[in-house]
């Protein structure tokens, strides 16, 4: 069994009985509780009462967080020439085609989110079995595969995410830094949570949100009362 650090053991005596805290109570905790020597990221883990095995109750979706999530997203934009000014101006940190598609193909995969058009789908299919288990795979569903490319990019650098259900029926998603405000916290994590209640999908019968847990990078998680969301 794991030996507790002093930090740690600091960190649940502050959090207590971990009794479920409303939304907003569970943001000011996860700031409270947080024992580290960094700007930890805050993650919010939503238990929804699908089956992730059937299509009809398969949850995904995008989200633009009021308050960014704390983080410098590197994009790639895998684009024509014509398109190349629009997608640097916007912010791109990458931008081109070939050159970049070489590199993946040889194990580069040093960004967080690829931004692409519908016309160079077709030439990164084969790069599927590097890129999608990194979750990288550009896709229409996300917004990552479009025309206007200038626009993803600045959506993406403004705080844009995008989520999927894992095999277990459970949304993991990134919605800040512990130097934020509670209020900022709580404003980000009600946003992702209004955007999933909207994804019902209506073959999910009975209570849909199941349970809803916030925590901080290394610090023990805090439980939230579902109603309160």
């Amino acid at each position: 069994m794991a030996t507790l650090t002093k930090k740690h053991k600091e960190a649940l005596a502050l959090r207590g009985n971990n009794n479920p805290l409303s939304l907003m109570d569970a943001s000011t905790k996860v700031k409270e509780i947080t024992k580290v020597g960094f700007n930890a990221s805050v993650d919010i883990a939503v238990r929804l009462n699908v089956d992730p095995r059937k299509s009809d109750q398969m949850v995904r979706g995008v989200v633009s967080l009021p308050h960014g999530t704390g983080k410098d997203v590197k994009v790639l934009a895998l684009v024509t020439p014509d398109k190349e000014a629009a997608a640097k101006e916007a912010g791109a940190d990458f931008v081109g085609l070939d050159e970049y598609l070489e590199k993946i193909k040889s194990g580069w995969t040093d960004v967080d989110v690829i931004i692409t058009m519908p016309s160079v789908m077709g030439k990164l299919g084969p790069l599927g079995r590097i890129l999608g288990p990194r979750g990288l795979m550009p896709n229409p569903k996300t917004g990552t595969v479009t025309m206007d490319v200038a626009k993803a990019v600045k959506e993406v650098k403004a705080g844009k995410i995008d989520f999927k259900v894992d095999k277990t029926g459970i949304i993991h998603a990134a919605i800040g830094k512990v130097a934020f405000s509670a209020q900022q916290i709580f404003e980000n994590a009600d946003e992702l949570m209004k955007t999933l209640i909207k994804l019902k999908p209506t073959a999910s019968k009975g209570i849909y949100i199941k349970s809803i847990f916030m925590s901080s990078t290394m610090s023990p998680s805090v439980c939230i009362d579902t109603k309160s969301v």
